[in-house]
């Protein structure tokens, strides 16, 4: 496995309110220091988040001598790995009509500090986020990635993320014909797009297990 292998769960992380609240921030009063203080939120949890779960794996397969001959703590990181993706993919299921909290109303006269803080609650609040950073931090730890690996995975997370802002930097007042059609499709088929990636991960875990 390479940290190519985990970037796809970077949808998962955005798919649906994390990025209906991107384009709220990007269609705000302050459109550009809102969005930059929600960017910095989720970069704060994604980034914590996939380190802490990284730094436990690790953690546990030194202090059982690192796996073996046998790799017996290699293959109950790929179970743990593999009940966490399961759990994941249920969660998103359950959640696919959900639709975004009446509270992102609010979200169109957000300050900065407020954005931030929003990112910081939606990222850590979100279950199916809480089990994707598990998912990445985990499975990097598993196949001895050092812990720059995790950062092409917390950058492509933002990218995503900033879609809104940088269709609204490109495209300037045509991006209030966009911003919408994002927001929807965010709404009503990103969770698809999750299960898929999902199922793709629970592949190459499940090979993992095969060896």
């Amino acid at each position: 496995m390479s940290f190519l292998t985990l970037l796809p769960l970077a949808v998962v992380m955005v798919a649906g309110t994390q990025l209906v609240a991107a384009v709220f921030f990007a269609s705000s009063d302050r459109p550009r220091a809102a969005s930059l203080g929600y960017l910095a939120g989720a970069a704060i949890v994604v980034g914590g988040g996939t380190t802490l779960a990284w730094l436990a794996v690790r953690l546990f397969k030194i202090s059982l001598g690192g796996g073996g001959r046998d790799g017996g703590v290699e293959r109950a990181i790929d179970w743990f790995v593999l009940v966490l993706l399961v759990v994941l993919a249920v969660v998103v299921y359950l959640r696919r009509h959900s639709g975004p909290p009446r509270w992102m109303g609010r979200l169109q006269h957000a300050s900065p500090g407020y954005a931030l803080k929003v990112g910081l609650t939606l990222f850590v609040a979100m279950p199916s986020n809480d089990l994707t950073m598990a998912t990445v931090g985990a499975s990097a730890a598993r196949h001895d990635l050092a812990w720059w690996h995790l950062l092409p995975f917390v950058l492509l997370t933002l990218t995503l993320l900033a879609l809104p802002l940088l269709a609204l930097l490109l495209l300037g007042r045509r991006a209030a014909a966009v911003l919408p059609r994002i927001r929807d499709w965010a709404d009503s088929h990103s969770w698809l797009v999750s299960e898929a990636v999902i199922v793709f991960f629970v592949l190459i875990t499940a090979l993992d297990l095969a060896r």
